[in-house]
Order: structure tokens, then sequence, then C-alpha cells
């Protein structure tokens, strides 16, 4: 497992996060009629994502983060980013929070699978930094911060050699590989399986670096061609692009990563079909039925440590009133679309003891664990309360 896969599925994953929250910021502050709602406005947006993202690259957490160790669990990542999400005025609820950390989860997923190369996996997390620069441009002292992560980011990993960056894309399979939740966004587009496996194309652009496959040459003893065949390879394959640039800014060339909840920037892929998007102003129906769909789940994001004085705020997370009237009421219908089963392991006494008995197998084992350190996450999360 490699010790240096932490960082980046961080910076990754908060910034799909990021790319969530502020879609949903700006269909509230682009909805008619919100006079009356005590909505977002767009300066309640940018304080926002100041927020979030000034403790996301906080200097002292990421100095923290980019120490060589092993990579979380998923209950220790979600707790984390659940925290960064918190830092603003606004607030999710656990069901709210499990799903936005499905939808980062399998972005995230998606991207690495189509990834050329393992060593582009860091331009993926460019083009998220690059993105998250973007929000917040306007503030230079957040901007100072996520430049600094970058160069240290940079600093890290252009030392790593070809076999480490193969551990590390190993690394983020074995992490992802029980997750299969089912995105409507990649149904929709037919990259996705109803199963929630990914359907990948076999055709597009090779890796930069590497030939075409079809045709086998063989050499002499003396290293000279003698002949040349070829043979079906099963798909449509293309000369190799351009490498992307590695540096703090520059052309990152491949598209994975970039914001696909905007018109401006589609999640476009060389190995995969995708319906071509228009070029005007009509908002990405695709993305935004999958954040209805994290809407319905989502409650109020209520504003908390904030003056007397000030407003409180809330996204309104609903396509129209009368869906957020009746979204109290479908609670039990919810339940029965994403099989939630409810089950009473009390109700056998004989089996609540063997369960009460084997659970106490693991906790002695857990008493004694194979790191001495303690649980991972701990001090990163001691830190996070301290910021």
């Amino acid at each position: 497992m490699s010790v240096r896969t932490l960082p980046l599925v961080f910076i990754n994953l908060g910034g799909e996060m990021l790319y969530i929250l502020d879609q949903r910021l700006q269909a509230q502050n682009t909805s008619e009629d919100n006079s009356e709602k005590g909505v977002w406005s767009e300066n309640d947006r940018r304080r926002v994502m100041n927020d979030i993202v000034g403790t996301m690259f906080n200097k002292a957490f990421m100095d923290e983060l980019l120490k060589p160790q092993q990579l979380y669990s998923h209950r220790t990542l979600k707790t984390v980013l659940t925290r960064i999400a918190h830092a603003s005025i606004m607030r999710l609820n656990p069901a709210s929070m499990d799903r936005l950390y499905e939808l980062m989860v399998m972005a995230f997923k998606y991207q690495v699978f189509l990834c050329p190369r393992p060593k582009d996996l860091l331009l993926i997390s460019y083009n998220h930094i690059d993105t998250i620069r973007e929000f917040v441009k306007d503030t230079p002292v957040v901007v100072n911060q996520v430049d600094e992560t970058h160069r240290k980011i940079i600093e890290v990993y252009s030392s790593l050699s070809e076999g480490e960056f193969q551990l590390l894309r190993q690394t983020l399979l074995i992490f992802f590989q029980d997750m299969h939740v089912r995105v409507s966004l990649f149904l929709k587009i037919q990259v996705q399986n109803p199963n929630g496996r990914f359907a990948l194309s076999t055709s597009g652009p090779v890796p930069h670096g590497t030939e075409v496959p079809g045709l086998i040459r063989t050499f002499d003893s003396k290293g000279r061609e003698v002949r040349r065949s070829e043979f079906p390879t099963g798909g449509s394959y293309s000369s190799p692009i351009r490498e992307g640039c590695f540096e703090l800014h520059g052309d990152r060339i491949i598209r994975l990563g970039l914001n696909m909840y905007t018109v401006n920037h589609p999640e476009e892929t060389h190995t995969s079909k995708a319906p071509s998007v228009k070029t005007d102003d009509t908002p990405n129906l695709l993305a935004k039925e999958e954040l209805n769909l994290l809407a319905r789940l989502m409650g109020s994001m209520k504003a908390e440590n904030k003056p007397k004085a000030e407003t409180g705020f809330r996204i309104n997370l609903f396509t129209t009133d009368e869906e957020e009237e009746e979204a109290g009421a479908s609670c039990g219908a919810e339940e029965s679309l994403f099989g939630v089963i409810n089950i009473q392991a009390m109700q056998d006494e004989q089996a609540a003891t063997e369960l009460a008995r084997i659970a106490g197998q693991f906790a002695e084992q857990q008493e004694q664990p194979e790191n001495p350190s303690g649980n991972k996450g701990d001090d990163l999360l001691a830190m996070m309360d301290d910021l």
C-alpha cells in the first residue's frame, strides 16, 4: 500500500465536494422570487467557499496530511470532510453527508478508472486544485494557501518513480473496490451499469509515451526487424495526445477532474462516448438531476455560530416549493426507494448473545493493534478541532 495516497484522495474528494456545494449555492442564488425566502446571496456563496477552502488548505492541516501514512478508512475520511464542510455557516444532516460522500467517491473512482497513466493522477488532482483556486480568486489570502499546498504537492510527488505511481493507483483501486453506488448522471450517459459498475470503452487515444496496439514486430539476434504482422485489438485506438503540464500553472490537457456540474466544463473523456453538450447557457440537466436527487435527501443548511444580528440562511435544494413542502412526508417513501432495512436483532435473544460474543472478540483484537500509534486520523481530527 502506498503511503502517499492520502493527500491526493483528500484533494480530489474535497474538490468534488466543493463542485456540488457551489452548484447548489449558485442555483439558489439565481432562482426566481427569492426576496422573501432568506436564501443565499452571491456574497454568502463566496463566504462559504472561502471558509471551506481556507480550512481545507490550512498550512498545519496540510503539513500533517502530507506526512507519509496509510490511507484512512471511508468512515474517517467522511468525518474529516464533514468537518471541512461545516467550517462555514452551513450544516448538513447525516443523510445529506452520506449521499454527498457517495457522489464524491464515485466521481473520483470514475476519474481513476479513466486515468491514462498512473502518473496522470497528478493531472486530475491539479485540475481540482485549479478549479478550487478559481473559486476563491477574489481572496488573495486563500489563493496563497492553495498555491502553497500546490507547491508542496509538486515537491513531494515529482520525485516518485513510475512504480511508486503504479502502487499509488493500486491503493486507490483497493480503496474504491467495494463502492458501487449508482449515480444517475453516469447511468444517463451509459458509463455505469445498473449494478453500479462502470462500463469502460475500448477506444480513444492511447496513453502518452505508448504506441497504438495492433502491430507485432519480430527482430533477429542482431536487433534488426525481420517481420511485421498485425492482430485485431478489439477497439478503435488513436495516437496519444500530448502530455499535460505538471507545473503550478499550465494546460493539463486531460479534462478528468474538472467541474462536471457546469456547462463550460462538461465531463469529457477520450475512452467513453458521451452526448454532446451545447455551448449556450442551458443548464447541464444530467448533472442537475443527480444534484436534485441529493437535494431530496438534504435538509436545510442552517446558519450557525453567527452574530445575532445576522440573518440566517439556508439552501433551497428542491426543484419547486411544493416538492420542498412535501419532503417531510416522503421519508418513508425514500427509505423504500433506497432499500433501507431495519434489523431488529434484539428480538432474538440467542442471536443477540452470539452477536455480542463475536463483537467481544473483535473488541479484544482491537485492544492490541499492530500499529501502536493509535487510530488513523485521530491526530488529524484533533488538529481540526483547534482550527
